[in-house]
């Protein structure tokens, strides 16, 4: 099992999904993992030194059309209560976020019907012509390929479409029978083919995960090659049938990042909100396993709570764009530093 674990670092990539499988039996035994963690952080020190990149997360609306089971803005959820920002209210969190330094803005939204492609794209327009010296990420789920170009052309620079998981029956788990796994991957393809700097990843614990299952989740990741990975572990929200399920491990879900940066050596790794939700200290923890991006929430106050896709999400404190110098400080003293440039990929 050594040999495996040897053979991974030095070559970061294995054959097949039974030997990543192994990989993650291995990682149980702390030497391992230590070993993988450390190669991992060299791979980050070589392609962007100590910076952690910051990025304004603009929660923009939660309204959905689709009713994916673990989350708590799904179309069924009539306890939710419903928001959408004005174009107006959204200039206005990006102008907030200037004036703290911010240069990258990540507008997301639940697959709300009523931003058409017309309108996201002129949203789109908006934010590119008030700030463009700063990148533009959106996150608004499965789109056309069409309308993907047209955000493209209206400049949109990336776009995070969690896959959650690279698994079937596993897909079916998660999400109702009207959406599926290969709809989902083929909007990731075009978004790859139209030139966005693209985003996947998935939730490490979710209900009836297997380690096998988190093995054809690397391996896609390494088909994919995405610029940008986002994983976290699995919480519970309280209006869906998995409010009694326990959350993902935040040990594993560190020791995935660890791998992922060492298979995906320049992509931009978040240490996420639910990483740090789960442990008071999962975002240093995983600036130490290889992550380099974190995600302060520049929403207006008012909507943040709102905006609950599991219980407990940290919006407010070192989680809040206005709480920047707090975090600087915990980043520095954790051995890095904040960069506030827009951070692309390396090499993109």
């Amino acid at each position: 099992m050594a040999d495996l674990v040897e053979r991974f670092v030095r070559n970061h990539r294995l054959a097949d999904g039974e030997e990543y499988r192994m990989l993650l039996e291995c990682l149980k035994e702390p030497a391992a993992a230590e070993y993988v963690r450390a190669e991992a952080v060299r791979i980050r020190k070589k392609y962007y030194g100590k910076n952690v990149y910051v990025r304004g997360l603009i929660e923009f609306t939660n309204y959905c059309k689709n009713n994916c089971f673990y989350c708590g803005i799904r179309r069924e959820n009539h306890r939710a209560v419903r928001y959408r920002l004005s174009v107006e209210e959204i200039l206005e969190c990006c102008e907030n976020g200037r004036k703290l330094g911010f240069r990258t803005f990540v507008l997301q939204g639940g697959e709300d019907p009523w931003f058409t492609d017309e309108r996201l794209a002129e949203l789109v327009r908006s934010v590119k012509g008030a700030f463009p010296d700063c990148a533009l990420t959106l996150s608004v789920g499965e789109r056309s390929f069409d309308s993907y170009r047209t955000l493209r052309k209206a400049g949109a620079d990336r776009y995070l479409l969690r896959h959650e998981t690279a698994d079937e029956a596993h897909y079916g788990i998660l999400h109702p029978a009207d959406m599926s796994l290969s709809a989902r991957k083929q909007c990731l393809y075009n978004l790859k083919k139209l030139g966005f700097q693209t985003g996947a990843g998935f939730m490490v614990g979710s209900p009836g995960q297997t380690y096998q299952n988190l093995a054809s989740d690397l391996m896609f990741l390494k088909e994919l090659q995405p610029e940008m990975a986002g994983i976290g572990p699995f919480i519970p929200h309280h209006d869906t049938g998995f409010a009694k399920e326990p959350p993902g491990s935040v040990e594993l879900t560190i020791k995935l990042l660890s791998v992922i940066r060492i298979l995906l050596p320049a992509v931009l790794l978040p240490a996420t909100t639910a990483l740090g939700t789960l442990a008071h200290d999962g975002r240093e923890r995983g600036l130490a396993a290889g992550a380099n991006v974190v995600m302060p929430n520049l929403s207006p106050k008012k909507n943040r709570k709102q905006y609950s896709l599991y219980d407990h999400k940290l919006c407010e404190g070192e989680e809040a764009a206005e709480g920047i110098r707090s975090l600087r400080r915990r980043i520095e003293a954790a051995g890095y530093q904040l960069s506030m440039e827009r951070g692309d990929a390396a090499g993109f």
